[in-house]
């Protein structure tokens, strides 16, 4: 007879070290002017997403006057989203109604 091995296994232990680093082309500004609502808000979904990653605190969303379909439902959207602190028209120097100033939660 030969005599039983025990064999004491644990686990091996990986470590992983993860760095945020902000994303190459992140921008501050966002151009939806000629999208459909639909795409527009998609868009600014992944916009808003993209910033946050890469830590903006305010960013611009270019809607343009037109019908006003796209300012509306973006306004819609931002009123809804957990990340948005406030929103509000850019000043008349900046674009006015035609583009929404977002400030972001921290």
């Amino acid at each position: 007879m030969t005599p039983a091995t025990t064999v004491n296994a644990q686990p091996a232990r990986v470590r992983v070290n993860v760095e945020w680093q902000p994303r190459e082309g992140s921008s501050t500004e966002l151009n939806v002017i000629g999208a459909h609502v639909e795409e527009a808000l998609a868009r600014t979904e992944k916009f808003i997403d993209d910033a946050l990653l890469s830590e903006v605190k305010s960013v611009r969303i270019i809607h343009g006057y037109g019908t006003g379909q796209l300012r509306r439902a973006i306004a819609e959207f931002l009123r809804t989203h957990p990340f948005v602190s406030n929103f509000a028209p850019a000043p008349d120097n900046q674009g006015g109604g035609g583009v929404t100033v977002v400030e972001l939660k921290e």
